[in-house]
């Protein structure tokens, strides 16, 4: 298979199809088309890895359609990594979506980097969804546009093959540190990746309806939203 300029990888775990479709075309509407959108099927009910491996078969130019035994998001993003034949790598959760010029954005700032992170678009219910619980301390809170976010993570080849995502809490911020040391890294200003914190059955806004939230905050794995 010829090499193509971005990998978009997606880990998919029990998301509701109509969300992770709408992820996958905001993905196939780029206006940068040189992709390949590499879909991990995180061990998925059966019947949304059918839905699933029909959708990606409208579309074998541009996406593959990979099934795993459920090991979480980092795990799953690390073995993509193995398969991804692009210049660049990204990533996209499987309940958010890009804007249309969220690729060719991205490119345009890795003239100077190795690797970005950049802010969303980020859609709420109420004011306190733009916030999360500190790494440091699982009690204090900070802004979203303060954090390092899993899925807005866009970066060379070499970047992604040579460090891999721990499964724990805030692996994304704890990738990008670890990528300061070897590589040139940067936080972009642009917003054309839409992140939904609104979502009623993801596992933050189960969380959040516990009067202990913070105490039940998972030790491990990455600060994401995922089901």
């Amino acid at each position: 298979m010829p090499r193509v300029k971005v990998s978009v990888l997606m880990a998919v775990f029990n998301t509701p199809i109509d969300l992770v479709l709408r992820a996958i075309d905001s993905v196939l509407n780029q206006e940068f088309q040189d992709f390949e959108l590499l879909v991990i099927d995180d061990g998925s009910t059966v019947d949304l890895s059918l839905d699933l491996l029909r959708y990606c078969s409208i579309n074998p130019d541009k996406i593959s359609y990979i099934r795993s035994k459920n090991k979480g998001q980092s795990y799953a993003i690390n073995r993509a990594v193995h398969f991804a034949k692009g210049e660049f790598i990204t990533i996209i959760d499987a309940d958010d979506e890009y804007k249309s010029n969220h690729l060719s954005s991205c490119i345009q700032e890795m003239e100077h980097a190795d690797l970005i992170s950049s802010l969303t678009e980020t859609v709420v219910s109420s004011n306190e969804d733009y916030y999360v619980a500190d790494k440091y301390d699982l009690h204090k809170n900070i802004h979203v546009d303060d954090c390092i976010l899993f899925a807005t993570l866009f970066g060379k080849r070499e970047v992604f093959r040579s460090i891999r995502f721990e499964n724990r809490y805030s692996a994304d911020s704890i990738f990008y540190e670890r990528a300061s040391k070897k590589f040139k890294v940067k936080k972009s200003q642009k917003r054309t990746y839409i992140y939904y914190r609104n979502i009623a059955t993801s596992i933050t806004a189960i969380q959040k309806q516990s009067r202990n939230y913070y105490d039940h905050l998972p030790k491990t794995g990455s600060f994401i939203k995922k089901d």
